[in-house]
């Protein structure tokens, strides 16, 4: 069942050594629920790109497993490479891909950069939509000077203290820009050239700071024997790839050079690429006649959900009842939502009209929070089994079983409020709502309270397995409230 998505883009400063960027994969996907989707090093620039999508939530916890092996196994005193760095995790930016906003975007990178502050001792600059200061809104500008600059300024020079962690660099894994952003591509254009000052002409010629093509950042280096134009293209709605590489080629060629190849740098959205070709054919409406998109559409729904419940019913342990519950509550804010549908738009009910109004909107926005909890449970569930993995020698191993017990408990009690929500909203439309729809609004609420039960026995489970209980006391309180709330109701 879609859950709640983002993307997570973190940058390393590395792009040589196998056995980190192996163990740098093996960070990520150890985290139950991330699921990575490509790798790119460069030689030359000796960096890395990964990209994953995760919850919002599990997003956090594989970025700053990465981060972790970064700063143990990367050197900047020695690190040497074409591409500017501050860190060793250079930075990690936040991308709302499925029911996530950049606001939500911007509290992951808060919660990534206090984190790794804490934890890993880096000082952390947030950037672009979670700069806390203006300067900071472009990376250029919070990289500037480097990790060697930088190393000089942070702790003697206030405009260089870090949102989080202390007020001095790393010694070797630097400092790290963590941040929210809409979907950035990494886009590099080779010209059959090795004079790099035709590239950096060219670079300053496109890119926005010096009043060329909007949402575009561009510099020039020299790659293998080939001089670069590489370039972040912030908004390809605005400045498409195929724009972009137009006037870059024009361009060359007014300086005798031609364009030798193009590459992209992590993942693109595939409308980026089909626009190209829409503008090279001259075709106004490709969509629309696309055949793998028309067959994913007539089987996406049924495909999904299918899948799902083989899922559930599966020898796995996860998904298991928590995400049932979540399920089951999704299904009675749906219902609710159907029933204010039913109702809103017909004169009998005229009088009832923005009630019913409200309603809707508040379902709506329960649905989508319980679908979300629906992979949130799951991936909650994981980190436990990951965290009984640690070896009984690991000092910290108990407490890493409470966290992520912890954290296994919060995620129930987040779809037993929601549950609760359903319930009200079950009942103010049965009260109010189109008589002949009625019925499905009692289906509604009977979900929302088998919601709400199953969601308060995955809380006490989950508290009862902590070293000392008392810990998640609060959690226990406010579930067995949530219980009585509607025992009667």
């Amino acid at each position: 069942m879609p859950s709640p998505l983002v993307e997570c883009v973190p940058n390393f400063s590395e792009g040589r050594d196998g056995a980190t960027l192996e163990a740098l994969r093996r960070a990520i996907t150890g985290v139950p629920g991330a699921r990575l989707l490509d790798v790119q090093a460069d030689v030359a620039h000796n960096r890395s790109v990964y990209t994953f999508v995760a919850p919002p939530h599990v997003a956090i916890e594989a970025a700053l497993a990465a981060m972790r092996v970064a700063t143990e196994r990367i050197d900047l005193t020695r690190h040497r490479g074409e591409h500017p760095r501050m860190g060793a995790t250079d930075v990690v930016p936040f991308v709302p891909v499925r029911d996530v906003t950049l606001d939500d975007c911007v509290t992951l990178a808060r919660r990534l950069g206090e984190r790794a502050g804490a934890e890993l001792g880096l000082p952390i600059y947030l950037y672009a939509r979670a700069a806390t200061r203006p300067e900071r809104e472009r990376l250029p500008d919070v990289r500037k000077g480097e990790f060697e600059g930088l190393r000089e300024r942070i702790g003697k020079d206030p405009g260089a203290d870090p949102d989080f962690g202390p007020k001095r660099i790393h010694p070797t894994a630097g400092a790290t820009a963590v941040g929210a952003r809409p979907f950035l591509v990494a886009f590099n254009i080779y010209l059959d050239s090795p004079d790099v000052a035709i590239a950096k002409e060219i670079a300053k010629g496109i890119r926005t700071s010096s009043g060329g093509l909007p949402a575009v950042q561009a510099s020039g280096f020299e790659v293998q024997g080939k001089a670069q134009v590489s370039m972040n293209l912030l908004d390809i709605d605005t400045t498409p790839p195929i724009t972009v590489f137009a006037a870059v080629e024009r361009m060359a060629r007014a300086r005798g050079v031609d364009v030798l190849k193009s590459e992209v740098v992590g993942l693109i959205p595939e409308r980026a690429l089909l626009g190209a070709g829409a503008t090279a054919l001259k075709l106004p409406d490709p969509a629309g006649h696309l055949l793998e998109a028309k067959i994913r559409a007539a089987e996406g729904g049924a495909a999904t959900v299918d899948a799902w419940f083989d899922e559930l019913s599966s020898a796995e342990p996860a998904p298991g009842g928590g995400s049932a519950a979540a399920f089951a509550g999704a299904m009675g804010a749906a219902l609710v939502a159907m029933v204010a549908r039913l109702t809103i738009g017909r004169k009998a009910y005229a009088g009832v009209e923005a009630e019913a109004q409200r309603v809707l909107e508040a379902a709506t926005e329960a649905m989508n929070r319980l679908r979300g909890l629906v992979q949130a449970d799951a991936a909650a569930y994981g980190l436990v089994r990951l965290a009984y993995q640690t070896s009984k020698t690991d000092p910290g191993r108990q407490q890493k079983i409470d966290q992520a017990l912890l954290g296994a408990a919060r995620t129930p009690l987040d779809t037993a409020r929601s549950a609760v929500a359903v319930i009200k909203l079950a009942q103010a439309i049965r009260a109010i709502g189109n008589k002949n729809a009625r019925s499905d609004a009692t289906v509604g609420e009977h979900l929302g309270r088998t919601a709400l039960a199953g969601a308060l026995e995955n809380v006490r489970v989950n508290v009862a397995g902590l070293s000392d209980p008392g810990i998640g006391k609060a959690l226990l309180q406010e579930a067995e409230r949530l219980a009585g709330e509607l025992r009667d109701a």
